[in-house]
């Protein structure tokens, strides 16, 4: 087995960890530091909508000796306007304008037909409305509302709603960084990003599920029990997937960083990049959420219950006492002790985070035969 993998058993077993839950205020505080830097950078900059949003003209061109900054400086002169200018595979051109209206984009075309040497009616000129885009934006708007809807739904149902809140939480966080990132980069937005944003709300949604189906089970008859509080079984659930939630996110980025740095920088094919940067920041960002912000949310609300109150109190008060006897951390049921037959509860509350219990040679009552 590799290291990787040794380590990922040993977590699952409890043998070993790290404490997310405990410092979940330093968590809270780069996220929220991250989403601020988003926030501003978006009203400051703003996004760079594309033609779909704003109306404008492409201007497609056959093959052409005339370099792309050299087509970028006519087609602005022309029309007065920024244009955009990439390199089609067959050697032609794409020149993207937005603002224009078709009499604008007539004369546009005239001009471009002539600095470029080509004739009028080799250069495929479409008008874009800005009605389009904006057909799109509120489809968009209108899908992630009603998928939201039906998240907190399911996760209510099926977990209860503290984690409901919490992943709907963690999914407004990937958005809002993804969509600042947008806005600091000065990457155009496009359907292609409106696609890609919504892609990525499933992953997001993967690894932190993950973690709240280990937590359900983990956390049954909890108050049955005086070994763990519910921060540090969700601690220990948390640990116990965290090998899997780096190695999807690790496969899961490594094709979208091709596109995004390979597909769009190296080879220069620009379009890639419209979908590709919101896959890449909303996978890592979702990534980031499921460990360090949705589960610590969880158990901040669990932990106001008055049971789960009541319940640390016991464990604290139990380990208080043992130590105080000095006792080991197995005999004052440590959260890396061996479940203790004092609480009915306990070993049903332990094991989907513990492991099974193993004695004698292997055999479950550690009797010989």
């Amino acid at each position: 087995m590799s290291r990787l993998g040794t380590l990922g058993a040993r977590l699952y077993r409890g043998e070993v960890g790290y404490d997310f839950v405990a410092k979940r205020m330093i968590w809270y505080g780069v996220s929220i530091l991250i989403t601020i830097t988003a926030i501003v950078g978006l009203a400051v900059q703003g996004l760079n909508l594309g033609i779909e949003f704003k109306g404008g003209a492409v201007f497609t061109t056959p093959k052409t000796s005339v370099s792309v900054s050299q087509a970028q400086t006519y087609a602005e002169e022309a029309s007065g306007h920024d244009a955009i200018v990439q390199e089609l595979g067959n050697g032609g051109l794409r020149i993207q304008v937005s603002e224009l209206d078709q009499t604008q984009a007539n004369k546009v075309n005239e001009t471009l037909s002539d600095n470029l040497q080509i004739p009028v009616d080799k250069i495929n000129a479409e008008i874009v409305g800005p009605s389009w885009g904006e057909q799109i934006a509120n489809k968009a708007w209108t899908g992630l509302a009603i998928f939201m809807l039906l998240v907190v739904i399911y996760l209510a149902i099926a977990f209860e709603w503290r984690m409901a809140i919490a992943a709907l939480i963690a999914l407004i966080h990937d958005l809002t960084i993804t969509i600042g990132v947008y806005a600091l980069v000065g990457f155009e937005v496009t359907p292609g990003t409106v696609i890609g944003l919504l892609t990525i709300l499933g992953y997001s949604l993967y690894d932190t599920v993950v973690v709240f189906d280990g937590l359900k089970e983990g956390s049954k008859d909890i108050t049955k029990q005086t070994r763990y509080t519910y921060s540090e079984i969700a601690n220990r659930s948390l640990n116990g997937t965290l090998v899997r939630s780096i190695n999807t996110t690790v496969v899961a980025l490594l094709p979208v960083a091709g596109l995004l740095f390979i597909g769009g920088g190296v080879l220069g094919a620009g379009m890639l990049n419209d979908i590709s940067l919101s896959l890449f920041v909303g996978l890592a960002a979702g990534a980031y959420s499921s460990i360090f912000i949705a589960t610590p949310l969880v158990a901040d609300l669990k932990e106001r219950e008055p049971q789960m109150k009541a319940l640390k109190k016991r464990v604290l008060a139990k380990r208080a006492a043992a130590a105080a006897k000095g006792e080991s951390a197995e005999d004052a049921g440590d959260e890396r002790g061996e479940p203790q037959d004092d609480a009915p509860g306990d070993a049903a509350a332990a094991g989907a985070v513990v492991g099974p219990r193993n004695r004698g040679r292997g055999r479950p009552s550690g009797r010989r035969r």
